[in-house]
């Protein structure tokens, strides 16, 4: 099973059918913190469902597109970081995440986007990576504006959630952008 060290007390692992329950607890635990940004919260109702999210993903992993990954903070899970898709022929990729309102704030989740770009463009030779966040949702913004992405611009009424349509800003960076990032 694949894990990466983040720091001390921080760790990624594939995603597998064992953390099916405590994921959806989780979830089910930090439903009106998620629900704000997450347009799936609703749909997953019980343990089965994540589940079945978990078997999609170890499918995409198979299919060498795309993999998620819990996020452990000291033995507990946290939230969760994934491509949403690898397009080998363009080399390009997608980076979504989320994490429990407990454990923001502690720059989690930037070293974990920041180790998913050091994997995708260092191991796999992505060219380009990118991020999509609500317009409202600065918490998840500020993580690619940080970690030196270009914002390319405003995807208006592009998400459904819930009962309104939401604007998702456009984030992305290059294998050129991000080596220098990386030397600074």
């Amino acid at each position: 099973m694949f894990s990466h060290k983040i720091e001390e007390g921080v760790e990624l692992k594939l995603l597998q059918e064992h953390h099916a329950t405590p994921l959806f607890e989780l979830v089910d635990e930090n439903r009106d913190h998620l629900r704000q940004w997450l347009p799936w919260v609703d749909r997953t109702e019980t343990a089965h469902d994540t589940l079945d999210f978990i078997k999609m993903t170890k499918n995409k992993f198979a299919q060498n597109i795309g993999f998620e990954t819990g996020i452990w903070v000291d033995g507990e899970i946290a939230g969760v970081i994934g491509l949403h898709f690898i397009e080998w022929m363009h080399k390009r990729s997608s980076i979504g995440y989320w994490l429990v309102k407990g454990f923001e704030g502690r720059g989690i989740m930037t070293k974990s986007v920041a180790a998913y770009l050091d994997y995708l463009m260092g191991e796999l030779q992505i060219n380009y990576v990118e991020i999509r966040a609500a317009t409202e949702n600065k918490k998840s913004r500020a993580i690619p504006e940080r970690l030196g992405f270009k914002h390319e611009g405003t995807l208006r009424d592009y998400e459904w959630l819930y009962d309104h349509f939401v604007n998702l800003e456009h984030y992305g960076i290059t294998f050129n952008e991000w080596s220098v990032v990386r030397k600074a």
